[in-house]
């Protein structure tokens, strides 16, 4: 078996489980919750497109990489998601929200 690089200083090695492989990987302490985060976001995107797909092992993995890469483009380009109109919306919904509590207060 081969042996395990040691992690850097300021890094922690954590074990991974992904299309039921598993992996030894470092990073940073502060960033493990956020690595965690996307081992559960890649093993759901995996399980997504395998049920679609019938796909496995390095043909899942690329197809799910591709959608994964095909979605970052769209919000990135803006075509995905409307980040200024969501903004607007929220806001018109909040100052409708304190508007009818406001006249709730009335009431009682």
């Amino acid at each position: 078996m081969k042996e395990k690089p040691a992690p850097k200083e300021d890094a922690e090695a954590i074990d991974i489980n992904l299309l039921g492989k598993e992996y030894h990987v470092s990073c940073a302490a502060k960033e493990r919750d956020g690595l965690l985060e996307a081992v559960t976001y890649l093993g759901e995107r995996f399980n997504e497109m395998a049920k679609k797909t019938r796909a496995g092992g390095e043909t899942l993995a690329v197809m799910t990489a591709l959608n994964i890469a095909h979605d970052f483009l769209q919000l990135l380009h803006g075509r995905g998601f409307d980040l200024p109109t969501s903004k607007r919306r929220i806001a018109h919904m909040q100052t409708r929200i304190e508007s009818v509590l406001a006249q709730q207060e009335k009431l009682f």
